[in-house]
């Protein structure tokens, strides 16, 4: 669940209320949806083919190309590099409402301690993941009891919370949904480090699908508390969302903003990590180069990790939030629909290891569908 909940929901959700109003829970659990058919996708693939650069080595398995994995696997990179990117720009915005710190160095602070940690070892990274997690959980959790009192006007607002109204409207919603499909992006991180896990073909499908299911039921929770009981227009002028819900219990508010700032350095993080294996994994796969190497002390790929957090930080320092969230959810997006595409072909090729986790033939396609309709729609929108 650390490699979902973080950035997406402690910030984003404001901007996603900014768009939608009231209909911010239809958007949560829409994106949920576009999310699980690539979900079941990831879980059955991992189970066939646990390893580093895991959709690289999907769409390779999937269509025998190459150029077209390896171009898969940059891709996946570029999708952590901009996700870190995004995470670090909220955590300046969190950071903001505890200290009066310029937001380029509390940029490039985070940076520069995500690279050490990250570099260290994966234990210990797991670790601090794990602990920031029961954290990060603990927060969200807290906001819906202090703001429970609002699940009162749910029976005369659920109307508002699940149906927008016009059919104009309905842009607008999807449009809020492919930005809060970046508070559910993470379960795919999970398979680019594959090759450090036990029991790898049952753990990572189960844990795909558990933090799918866990992190949806939260976020349709707080969305919902959130514009029940704050005007939306609020919720998107804030740079910490969740700590605006609770405002009336001030030091409530300070907590959860500084478990904001927690939750984003867990997520930046885990999106180093990942991003680090991928490119080591490429660069085990093309042969080997000065990306392949391994620390001898930390057993970790220090120079991929250094190029990662330096990506990172360039990209976080030049584009705001907003801008970074759906760069990311674009990109990641189109891995997706690469990746379904390639678990139809291996299902229907019969000559790939059997999965400990099989998902029916039907599940891909609508992964297939849903990812590029949101792809065409959202480029059919850009352009008019």
């Amino acid at each position: 669940m650390g490699t979902t909940i973080g950035a997406g929901i402690y910030a984003l959700i404001g901007k996603v209320a900014g768009q939608v109003g009231m209909a911010t829970p239809l958007a949560f659990l829409l994106a949920s949806l576009l999310a699980a058919a690539s979900a079941g996708s990831f879980a059955e693939l991992s189970s066939r083919f646990p390893r580093s650069a895991g959709e690289a080595v999907y769409v390779r398995e999937g269509f025998g190309v190459s150029w077209l994995a390896t171009a898969t696997g940059l891709l996946v990179v570029l999708a952590g590099s901009v996700s870190a990117a995004t995470i670090a720009n909220a955590f300046a915005g969190y950071l903001g409402e505890l200290l009066a710190l310029p937001r380029p160095l509390a940029i490039s602070l985070l940076v520069l301690a995500l690279a050490g940690l990250a570099g260290w070892g994966i234990r210990v990274s797991v670790y601090a993941a794990a602990a920031i997690t029961l954290l990060e959980i603990g927060g969200l959790c807290a906001v819906l009891w202090l703001a429970r009192d609002a699940f009162a006007a749910l029976p005369q607002q659920l109307g508002a919370l699940l149906w927008p109204g016009e059919a104009a409207a309905w842009s607008g919603v999807l449009s809020a949904a492919l930005l809060a499909f970046y508070a559910f992006l993470g379960f795919e991180d999970m398979v680019n480090v594959a090759e450090e896990v036990r029991d790898v073909r049952r753990t990572l499908p189960l844990a795909i699908v558990l933090t799918l299911a866990v992190t949806t039921l939260l976020y349709a929770l707080l969305a919902s508390v959130a514009v029940l009981s704050t005007d939306p227009a609020a919720l998107a002028a804030s740079d910490a969302p969740l700590a605006t819900v609770v405002r009336h219990e001030p030091a409530a508010a300070t907590a959860i903003s500084l478990i904001g700032v927690i939750a984003m350095v867990n997520g930046a993080l885990i999106q180093v990590i990942m991003a680090s294996r991928v490119l080591f994994g490429l660069a085990v796969e093309s042969g080997g180069s000065s990306l392949a190497r391994i620390h001898p002390v930390t057993r970790t790929p220090v120079r991929a990790t250094a190029l990662v957090a330096g990506g990172v930080l360039l990209l976080a320092l030049a584009f705001p939030l907003a801008s970074l969230a759906e760069a990311t959810s674009v990109a990641t997006l189109l891995v997706f629909t690469l990746v379904n595409a390639a678990l139809l072909s291996v299902k229907r090729s019969g000559q790939h290891p059997p999965p400990v986790v099989a998902v029916p033939g039907w599940l891909p396609v609508v992964g297939f569908a849903t990812g590029s309709g949101f792809l065409i729609f959202e480029a059919w929108r850009r352009v008019f």
